[in-house]
């Protein structure tokens, strides 16, 4: 039997979340003839559920998880892949008072130990009562939630058997938590962000009218993890919100076959899809000569762009070779936002693409002041920020200096945020939380930027920057010198600082090399660190490592910090490995001595 795709079009008068929860947003999108559809790596569908259909089932399961009696609010934890399952537990727990907690797959057939030690940290964390996992990863569940004490772990199918009994249930009201989401851990452990029904449906009504300006006429494919913050809002929560289908391509699927990402887009003439910068890099990368031709891109009328610092040349890239199949570099929609902010903070204005700052990136190092670099400036160092636009009308935006005194404008700090879509809080975790959020409801996100008139601009994560003899480098920059070099792929390069001898900060950076050849090898090192010397003016340390073993995080982005400390635990290890052979070579030589 051939499926059939949900229709494109929504049908009912379009309501952008204004629900008092998420059950209500169901309900109503239910009425419509709307709702997903799921296809695998050969871009064949192989799933079809309308939000008619979704909500009946949601209702079912809802009834059998109350047969298991779990306290209101406890936390029913999901293996998040990308499948229908998922969107039906999902609003189950929304249905039935409980709290859903999205759970990252394993990103690699190598990862079952460090991934099971992951996932069991993630339910000591969230105190899960229940937990749910796709066949293909119930033994990896089973072995994460061994000695937990959970109520009950199964697959859907084990859920499904659980009686269906006529309990009255009561949704989550707009106080509760919608769900936990874990952050990416791109900086530290993840913590389970509280997200309350009131905070995401005001971020969603935000995303809709603000930033997406949705039509009824809109259709949105996506690829990106149902357990990341913008695959789970602004991809599942902000079409159902408002009445729009989506079209699903799993993750893992997108990372074997990029292309297919543009082959959905044109098949169904979709207009909203959403990618980290290196989604877009990546399908550049693979797109093969002539292709382009073959895609009809010319209903892309949003393709957002954010979850990581965005780099433009690589964008512009994408752009460039995939104009012969009528996409539109006006499309590019760059945005900010965080898990600790449902999703968005900024969009940039629609149908104008990237807007590009150039700065004096000496005088930003040393005086932490974003210098516009004048056009016909020769010889100056320059550093590139793409503008995020203004924030969301909920929002109140802060930049911040050490002291944290509001800084003037293009002046560089940390931003601060307060709206009603922040964060309750880190799950069990009230430090954290207080050290993060404070009494009268400012977030520090954690992030460095600046402002233009309203516009932010971001130039990276605190906990990133490398500082050398007073001077601020960012880590973004030496990775772009390297990628300029033709031997150096994009996403290939991540720099850090790590401690001297001396406890001053050493720039480190780690590049993928396939070339065996130890000339070869020492020669780009070289080549690489003149390069730096001669643009940033500091010393780099360089360290090739293999292809593929870059750390990421558990959305897919590269990890700055995993790198970092891979480094120091490797190093460190080394030193004491060095430090024993000393030790035994000089006992050797006493006790020959001796004898």
């Amino acid at each position: 039997m051939v499926l059939e795709a949900t229709k494109t079009e929504n049908n009912l008068p379009l309501r952008a979340a204004d629900f008092p929860n998420l059950a209500a947003a169901l309900d109503y999108a239910a009425l419509g003839r709307t709702g997903s559809n799921f296809y695998n790596s050969r871009g064949e569908l192989y799933a079809v559920l309308t939000y008619t259909e979704l909500r009946e089932q949601a209702l079912t399961l809802a009834q059998r998880l109350r047969s298991l009696e779990p306290e209101r609010g406890a936390r029913l934890a999901i293996v998040a892949d990308t499948q229908p399952d998922f969107l039906r537990f999902f609003f189950a727990c929304q249905y039935a008072g409980l709290v859903p907690v999205p759970l990252p797959i394993p990103h690699n057939p190598g990862s079952h130990k460090s991934y099971v030690a992951q996932i069991r940290a993630m339910m000591r964390g969230c105190q899960a009562s229940l937990a749910m996992a796709p066949a293909g990863y119930s033994d990896l569940l089973s072995e994460a939630t061994e000695g937990l004490g959970l109520a009950f772990v199964g697959t859907p199918d084990a859920y499904d058997d659980l009686p269906e009994r006529a309990y009255e249930l009561q949704p989550m009201q707009a106080d509760e938590l919608a769900y936990l989401q874990y952050t990416s851990g791109s900086t530290r452990f993840p913590r389970g962000v509280m997200i309350t029904q009131r905070a995401v449906l005001s971020n969603l009504a935000g995303i809709i009218t603000e930033g997406l300006d949705v039509r009824t006429t809109d259709r949105c494919v996506s690829w990106l993890p149902f357990y990341h913050d913008m695959g789970l809002v602004g991809m599942v929560l902000a079409p159902l919100a408002s009445q729009l289908t989506v079209d699903y391509l799993g993750t893992r699927e997108f990372a074997m076959r990029p292309r297919q990402w543009l082959t959905l887009m044109s098949r169904n003439k979709a207009t909203i899809s959403f990618s980290p910068p290196f989604g877009f890099e990546l399908c550049n990368r693979r797109l093969r000569e002539g292709e382009a031709e073959t895609f009809d891109l010319s209903a892309w009328r949003v393709a957002g762009v954010g979850a990581e610092t965005i780099r433009p040349r690589a964008l512009f890239d994408f752009a460039e070779a995939l104009a012969p199949s009528g996409f539109d570099r006006k499309a590019f929609l760059a945005c900010y936002g965080m898990a600790e902010c449902s999703l968005a903070v900024s969009f940039a204005p629609l149908d104008g693409g990237l807007s590009v700052d150039q700065v004096d990136a000496d005088h930003l190092a040393l005086h932490h002041h974003a210098r516009p670099l004048l056009v016909d400036t020769v010889g100056e160092r320059l550093s590139e920020f793409v503008n995020c636009g203004v924030p969301l009308s909920e929002f109140e935006v802060e930049i911040r200096d050490d002291r944290g005194n509001v800084v003037p404008e293009r002046h560089i700090g940390v931003i601060y945020v307060r709206a009603p879509s922040v964060m309750s809080g880190y799950f069990n975790e009230p430090g954290i939380t207080a050290e993060t959020l404070s009494p009268d409801g400012w977030l520090d996100t954690g992030d460095i930027g600046y402002r233009v008139g309203d516009s932010i601009l971001i130039t990276g994560r605190n906990k990133d920057l490398i500082i050398i003899n007073g001077r601020n480098i960012w880590p973004q920059d030496l990775e772009q010198l390297a990628e300029q070099l033709p031997d150096v792929r994009p996403g290939d390069a991540l720099a850090f600082a790590v401690p001297d001898t001396d406890g001053t900060d050493l720039a480190l950076m780690v590049v993928q090399y396939r070339e065996k050849d130890v000339d070869k090898r020492a020669e780009l090192i070289r080549r690489l660190q003149g390069v730096i010397h001669a643009e940033v003016g500091v010393d780099c340390h360089i360290e090739l490592a293999p292809l593929h073993t870059l750390p990421r995080t558990s959305s897919g982005k590269l990890s700055r910090s995993k790198a970092r400390q891979n480094y120091i635990d490797t190093h460190l290890m080394n030193q004491v490995v060095s430090q024993k052979e000393k030790e035994s070579a000089t006992a050797a030589l006493l006790q020959k001595q001796a004898g």
